[in-house]
């Protein structure tokens, strides 16, 4: 802002006077932080922030009811802090990622901006931090050191809540849906990309499903792990300056804000200095991202031709996939899915090494682990959203090229093992390759078995399906 000509107005904190734009909620710490940090242009993401405004409000209300704080200047917080949660004051968090590591300059911003939007409601001028003052009355039993915590918990429960687990449900809804639709299509089974014993879409699809159906209950079960807050810990983990009923009020206002089960911390020291609870929901979302991959490249490989490739399913077209090739097009979507499991991927490290990057009784990190959490949180689930929508519910099957190709697939050989033995079976499949035949004319040409005895022996479906039948079509 220095050196504009845009309006200002003059604020006030511990170090001294401070010119912040007149139009803006922030104050003077806030302002001070915004030229200190000028770093990138990553901002926390705006679920922190919101999460930010329901903390406030949590805290208002048992404030309030404790009888620390008027409840004309509590009501007006309140309101405030409900305009923060709601995004409706997004462009008033201007403070990037890489701030202090406690994130005390973001704690400072949502005091400042909910202490100037209610001393506005209640017909003040911005920056008099009079009725309503920042640290006094907005940042009342609290500390940045429990709060930021709190709001990261907070905010990345919400994330999954409402945003993740809902996509890798309506993933693996929409995988067990092209399931059903394949049926019992029978394929060539592969392992180590070559040919194997033959399986059929429903069962390949099926797979997929489940293991998406795995990952989001690997990550319900952290959830639970986020449900104890560090609030109430104040600083270091002591509790200094926090009544002590505020935390069961706070918790009654955050669960009734919310729908959150969320329960006190068993150990306040901890929740403040360490946050080792991301190093695992941060592997589980890396879980997430390879599972993801690996469906994804199986679907790049299954439609990779379509003539000149395998060919067995039918990619959608969703738009052209080359400036110099007419006509083109690509497993668009499976890229842009392997392109989002890299960054997850690279955002586990960063959570790693902050988590790591505590000292004393603190974690100095927060910040750059609340955000690489977060963002892998909204790749993945706008990832796999985009992937059910635009993929997989649009992947149709080549049934004539599925019955080419397992129609040639030596790997049926396996079947014959148990009625001819294992090296005559391997006999037939060299046999096979060696002269460019089918396996059928090759175990006629050896005089292993007569035409129907092969074909009742070697039924590719009754091999897919195996002697569970029943049981894989539950």
């Amino acid at each position: 802002m220095a050196g504009s000509n845009r309006a200002v107005r003059e604020e006030q904190d511990s170090l001294g006077t401070v010119a912040v734009p007149a139009d803006r909620y922030w104050g003077a710490q806030t302002q001070r932080a915004l030229e200190n940090f000028a770093i990138g242009i990553e901002r926390l993401p705006v679920g922190f922030i919101h999460a930010l405004g329901i903390q406030k409000q949590a805290a208002a209300r048992a404030n309030v009811a404790l009888g620390g704080l008027d409840p004309v200047l509590g009501d007006a917080i309140v309101a405030a802090a409900r305009e923060v949660a709601e995004g409706r004051l997004d462009d008033h968090f201007p403070l990037p990622v890489w701030q202090s590591g406690s994130g005390t300059q973001s704690n400072m911003n949502a005091n400042e901006v909910i202490a100037n939007r209610a001393n506005e409601q209640l017909g003040q001028p911005l920056g008099r931090r009079s009725p309503v003052h920042p640290n006094d009355h907005v940042n009342r039993s609290q500390s940045s050191n429990d709060t930021i915590p709190t709001v990261m918990h907070l905010s990345t429960l919400l994330a999954l809540r409402d945003g993740l687990l809902p996509a890798l449900d309506h993933l693996a809804a929409t995988l067990s849906g092209r399931a059903a639709a394949f049926g019992d299509r029978v394929k060539t089974g592969r392992t180590h990309l070559q040919d194997a014993v033959p399986v059929t879409l429903r069962q390949e699809f099926g797979g997929y499903s489940s293991q998406i159906t795995h990952a989001a209950a690997r990550l319900r079960r952290l959830s639970d792990e986020l449900l104890p807050l560090a609030q109430g810990g104040t600083a270091v983990g002591s509790g200094l300056n926090c009544p002590p009923d505020f935390v069961p009020r706070f918790l009654d206002a955050i669960q009734a804000l919310t729908g959150l089960p969320v329960v006190r911390a068993d150990d306040h020291f901890a929740a403040n200095a360490s946050h080792d609870v991301f190093v695992d929901l941060s592997g589980a979302l890396g879980g997430t991202a390879a599972a993801l991959t690996k469906i994804a490249n199986d679907i790049r490989f299954m439609g990779c031709g379509p003539r000149c490739g395998i060919g067995e399913l039918a990619l959608p077209a969703n738009e052209p996939g080359s400036s110099i090739m007419p006509g083109k097009v690509n497993p668009s979507q499976v890229e842009s899915v392997v392109m989002v499991a890299a960054q997850v991927a690279g955002h586990h490290t960063t959570i790693l090494h902050g988590a790591a990057g505590g000292q004393m009784e603190l974690n100095a990190c927060k910040p750059v682990i609340i955000h690489a959490t977060l963002t892998s949180i909204r790749l993945l689930s706008d990832s796999a959203r985009a992937f059910a929508d635009r993929c997989v519910a649009g992947l149709m099957p080549n049934d004539a090229r599925l019955a080419d190709l397992s129609g040639q697939s030596l790997m049926l050989v396996t079947a014959l093992a148990p009625a001819v033995g294992y090296d005559r079976a391997a006999d037939a499949a060299h046999k096979a390759a060696h002269d460019g035949t089918t396996l059928r004319e090759a175990v006629l040409g050896l005089g292993l078995m007569d035409g129907d005895a092969f074909d009742r022996t070697v039924d590719p479906l009754a091999l897919a399906l195996g002697p569970d039948e029943d049981v894989r079509r539950v």
